[in-house]
């Protein structure tokens, strides 16, 4: 029985044309759908309580003829797709400092007794001390940039030459560290000259701008202990660019919103840059008052105010060197640090600018 069948009659007749005469009882059905001698037709189910042939079907039409109604019992409603419940609310997910804090404490407190020791100990041990981070330096350096651009500076040339450095600036002053920044940039040219000529002006531009960057400006932290209060003026200028560092995360992490150089680094923040000037001014204060013979706190505030300065830009333009070469940091020498060069990066162009302005406010020593 298809669905046709159900429901109210036509009105007249037969499914077929006019005149054909009344419809034979039963249920209504095509000529194509009569069944051959051979066939059988299944019975349509009945129930079993006889029902009237004028009962009414489900709209209210009155049959009276053809097979009594099947009722079919009452389809259960569909449930409903489950509604989503709604997700509680989740706790505000705290700042995060992007390292493990506990190692990055644990290796700067160390790094500091080691120098301070070395510092006001024996002033030569010192020396080895910068020559140490320099060549280390040099080393990260040049090796991230085989690693990610296939420039080949020389290595050898360039510890040899900064060692010398820094050796010469502390035993000659100003002109034997120039003197030994002209040797090691020929150094440079030279070595590079036993290699293919391709490459050759890459390679020794970044081998002349690894041997400035890394330990020329290093030399400059030498020229400072020649000094007869030497120590104490290296001291001032650690502190002080530590102190700007701390300053800028910990205002910067608290209450930092708007990004400084969002396209160069975009951790830094205008928050965090108030926060480094203000630190290293009141730290300039304290130790030029203290620590500096003749010196001054308002002397102290100008060398705050310019290490923050220089301090941001040396950390600006080590992450501008970092994010043209794809990588976060430079080695991974200091746990929760990075590599050296990542603790050089506001060190190296901070001390030629401590160096000039205590030459200018006291003397050279």
């Amino acid at each position: 029985m298809n669905d046709s069948s159900w429901g109210a009659p036509p009105r007249t007749g037969y499914w077929g044309t006019p005149g054909q005469g009344a419809p034979p009882a039963g249920p209504a059905y095509d000529a194509q759908d009569a069944l051959l001698p051979s066939e059988t037709r299944p019975m349509p189910i009945v129930p079993d309580v006889p029902v009237s042939g004028s009962d009414q079907d489900d709209r209210g039409a009155t049959r009276t003829s053809g097979p009594p109604f099947r009722h079919e019992p009452p389809q259960e409603p569909m449930p409903s797709a489950p509604q989503p419940v709604p997700a509680a609310p989740q706790p505000p997910q705290k700042k995060s400092a992007g390292r493990d804090l506990g190692a990055a404490i644990g290796v700067g407190v160390g790094l500091g007794a080691v120098i301070v020791a070395s510092l006001f100990i024996v002033k030569a041990v010192f020396i080895g001390v910068i020559v140490v981070a320099v060549v280390v330096g040099l080393w990260e350096l040049t090796s991230r940039l085989q690693e990610r651009k296939g420039i080949k500076a020389p290595l050898v040339p360039l510890a040899v030459g900064g060692a010398a450095m820094v050796v010469a600036g502390y035993v000659r002053g100003t002109e034997g560290a120039w003197v030994a920044m002209s040797l090691t940039a020929l150094a440079v040219l030279v070595w590079r000259m036993t290699e293919p000529p391709e490459g050759y002006l890459k390679d020794v531009t970044a081998g002349v701008f690894a041997a400035f960057y890394v330990p020329f400006l290093a030399t400059f932290v030498a020229l400072m202990l020649t000094a007869d209060d030497g120590p104490r003026r290296v001291l001032t200028f650690l502190l002080l660019t530590v102190v700007s560092d701390t300053g800028a995360y910990a205002i910067g992490w608290r209450f930092g919103k708007h990004k400084l150089a969002p396209r160069i680094s975009p951790g830094k923040t205008r928050e965090g840059l108030v926060g480094a000037v203000t630190f290293a001014m009141a730290a300039g204060a304290l130790c030029m008052e203290f620590l500096i013979d003749d010196g001054a706190w308002w002397q102290g505030l100008l060398i705050g105010l310019a290490v923050a300065a220089s301090a941001t830009l040396g950390d600006l333009g080590e992450s501008m060197i970092k994010r043209d070469l794809g990588i976060k940091d430079m080695g991974t020498l200091l746990p929760g640090h990075g590599g050296i060069m990542d603790r050089l990066d506001s060190l190296l162009p901070t001390a030629p600018v401590v160096w000039l302005l205590l030459v200018v406010f006291v003397r050279s020593g």
